[in-house]
């Protein structure tokens, strides 16, 4: 009986443990800066901005901040690319501040394919602004 009772007991430590290091969210980061351009757009490309994003189960929380911009931001996402560095299509929107500087928000819940793309690298904050509507900043989210 004593046998089974240290056994429950320390089953039980054993969740609490796993439980305690689930709860630790996972930190994520990027660095914004302009696109890739051809001469057309160039002129309109300019900003810098930093983003944090934590995971903590498949709840992300996506916080940053820009400035630079020459034209006012009008949207922001999280897009999902195939591939790190392979654009792709929007997922997520952001909250963002409609001018040239400000900041960008938003809190998801995240399926598990998207969760294992954020892991992989797959996952970049756009901000497109008036005058680059196909984005102006980018930045990957990296652990």
């Amino acid at each position: 009986m004593r046998r089974i009772v240290a056994l429950v007991i320390r089953a039980g430590l054993l969740c609490f443990a796993f439980s305690l290091v689930a709860q630790n969210p996972e930190a994520f980061q990027a660095r914004l800066s302009p696109v890739a351009s051809d001469a057309r757009t160039r002129k309109d490309l300019a900003g810098i901005g930093t983003v944090t994003g934590s995971l903590a189960g498949s709840k992300l929380t996506i916080m940053g901040s820009f400035e630079g911009l020459r034209s006012s931001a009008t949207v922001a996402q999280v897009r999902q690319g195939v591939a790190s560095g392979a654009r792709g299509p929007a997922i997520l929107d952001l909250m963002v501040t409609k001018a040239a500087s400000g900041s960008i928000s938003g809190s998801f819940d995240l399926t598990p394919p998207q969760v294992e793309a954020l892991k992989k690298g797959r996952l970049y904050v756009q901000i497109n602004s008036e005058n680059a509507k196909e984005g102006n900043l980018w930045g990957w989210l990296l652990p």
